[in-house]
């Protein structure tokens, strides 16, 4: 069954679903990069709860006018109208009052989202049967999607994305220093705009699959995953959209297999399980990488230390240090040096007594930071600089080569 969904073939609407939900995943995660790079996350809480009195509002006119309530395209735009005003209040509040930028956000999200609670509560008492499903927009729903609805989703993912590649270089450069940008004449504010308004597209746009509560999540955990894997911001970029996608597209099909599942959760969820692969397996910043590079860093202090213990002629009592000796072959089964050991013994304390010449010499001020006891002297210095250093070692405290 699973099988079946992953391969489009659990039937049309289904298929829609998959489709749309992986652009929306894509655009979500590309555009969410940016307000994560710009240190700026609860702006989109802000925006999705601001959503909900825009959504029972239209609703409220649709029906006055004797039209369809639930009318998709017109939902939308009560939402983004909304959704756009919250925006405002929250940039009103931040410039016009003391409040910072996270209390405003808290005051806004509050007021809008407990606004739009009571207009679907009143909705809700109107006994319209045309009102069934509307809390849906809530946690999101893809029960009785039809094609227009798909396509209108896929359409709106498709236009952020363009909006996004037109855009990207200097919503990159806001992101990382706002000021530096605008010394570079950048309209910063504009920009910052764009983006809000990128976000408050993406977020109105997933109202129908995974709703205002967990818009948020599709925004902000895929562009996190993708830092796990690589230091560049147009990669970040790129891994978010693919994560993005990814997560829609398994999350519809796995609800897809199970039709009582919500679409929505089930789409954050897979991405969160995405996240925690990242978490623990990416190789450059993943837990499982940062142990293993502890690990070799313990490694190399028990060497480094043991080395210099049988320069000095101490006994070694650590195990794990004389099982690291005997495996580099440098110490017999009894614990006495080989002929290997007892050079690179000399080599690490000579290397030692070169160091602190170093380190007390001003002229060599820079390669002194360098030292952390490890770091091989002849990766700072040149030759000839350490065959000066060796000319100071007094020949009472030398150890011969």
């Amino acid at each position: 069954m699973l099988t079946d969904a992953l391969t489009l073939q659990l039937g049309y609407n289904a298929t829609l679903v998959a489709i749309g939900a992986a652009l929306l995943g894509l655009a979500a995660g590309v555009t969410g990069t940016f307000l994560f790079l710009r240190k700026r996350a609860l702006v989109s809480d802000a925006i999705s709860h601001a959503t909900l009195p825009g959504v029972g509002l239209a609703f409220l006119v649709l029906v006055a006018l004797g039209g369809d309530g639930r009318s998709l395209p017109w939902l939308l735009v009560g939402s983004a109208i909304s959704a756009w005003i919250g925006l405002l209040s929250v940039g009103w509040l931040t410039r016009r009052t003391r409040l910072a930028e996270d209390a405003a956000i808290g005051a806004v999200l509050s007021v809008f989202f407990g606004f739009g609670i009571v207009l679907l509560t009143v909705i809700q008492t109107l006994g319209r049967g045309k009102a069934a499903g509307l809390d849906g927009f809530l946690l999101g729903s893809t029960a009785g999607m039809l094609r227009a609805d798909a396509l209108l989703i896929a359409g709106g993912g498709a236009l952020v994305l363009l909006v996004v590649l037109v855009l990207h270089r200097p919503m990159i450069q806001v992101a990382f220093d706002s000021e530096y940008a605008a010394a570079r004449g950048l309209p910063v504010h504009r920009i910052d705009l764009a983006m809000m308004g990128l976000v408050l597209a993406v977020t109105v746009v997933g109202l129908k699959i995974v709703g205002l509560i967990l818009i948020v999540a599709l925004l902000i955990i895929p562009p996190v995953t993708a830092r796990f894997w690589t230091e560049r911001a147009g990669r970040v970029a790129l891994l978010a959209g693919l994560f993005g996608g990814l997560s829609g597209y398994m999350g519809a099909a796995l609800s897809a297999t199970a039709p009582n599942l919500p679409t929505g959760p089930i789409i954050v969820l897979v991405a969160f399980a995405i996240f925690l692969g990242s978490l623990f397996f990416a190789p450059g910043r993943g837990v499982l990488a940062a142990v293993l590079r502890h690990r070799r860093f313990q490694m190399r202090v028990h060497m480094r230390q043991g080395l210099l213990a049988l320069a000095q002629g101490q006994p070694i009592y650590e195990a794990l240090t004389l099982r690291l000796l005997r495996r580099a072959g440098l110490v017999r089964p009894d614990g006495v040096a080989t002929d290997d050991g007892r050079a690179r013994a000399a080599k690490a304390l000579r290397d030692e007594k070169r160091w602190e010449i170093v380190r007390r010499d001003l002229t060599h001020e820079a390669a002194a930071q360098l030292y952390d006891g490890l770091r091989p002297i002849e990766t700072v210095l040149t030759a000839d600089q350490i065959d000066e250093i060796d000319a100071r070692i007094p020949p009472a405290t030398g150890v011969p080569a």
